[in-house]
């Protein structure tokens, strides 16, 4: 099964991650989406579970909940924004939201792919507009029963 993994669009869906989540059969959105058409445009290409971020609105935050649970091919899968750790680690993620197989953040923009105590944590990075001098990038988790892989994509 492959997800694509998202955060940080902050209203701006490139044309790219149309390309890069291709086939993936679920999306995961750690966070400062920007606006709910973001929700609707991922939706179009597969079932979309969304977190809400610091720089959400109102309205985001009325619809998508801070902290999300999903169990794909059988693995536990959290997905949150991260701002609520202030600077997110994956030893502090880890370490804070215990009994997951994957975790899945935002809020840092910067990409990353971390193996902690047998869990894997990953942050996408940012999708959407460029902050910090790094390059705009999603991922796709590929999850089989007995093995999870993630690759992260530029932009």
């Amino acid at each position: 099964m492959n997800v694509g993994l998202i955060s940080d669009t902050h209203g701006r869906l490139r044309p790219e991650v149309f390309e890069c989540f291709e086939g993936v059969q679920h999306i995961l959105h750690a966070g400062d989406v920007g606006t709910p058409d973001i929700l609707i445009e991922l939706e179009a290409i597969a079932p979309v579970t969304a977190v809400w971020g610091n720089t959400d609105g109102f309205d985001l935050r009325s619809r998508l909940p801070e902290t999300a649970e999903v169990e794909l091919q059988g693995r536990r899968i959290l997905v949150v924004h991260g701002h609520q750790l202030g600077s997110p680690t994956g030893p502090a993620l880890a370490a804070a939201y215990p009994g997951f197989d994957t975790i899945v953040y935002g809020h840092t923009h910067r990409p990353r792919v971390e193996h902690v105590n047998g869990i894997l944590v990953v942050n996408p990075g940012a999708a959407g507009p460029s902050r910090f001098g790094l390059l705009p990038s999603v991922a796709v988790l590929t999850l089989s029963t007995t093995t999870q892989n993630v690759s992260l994509l530029s932009l």
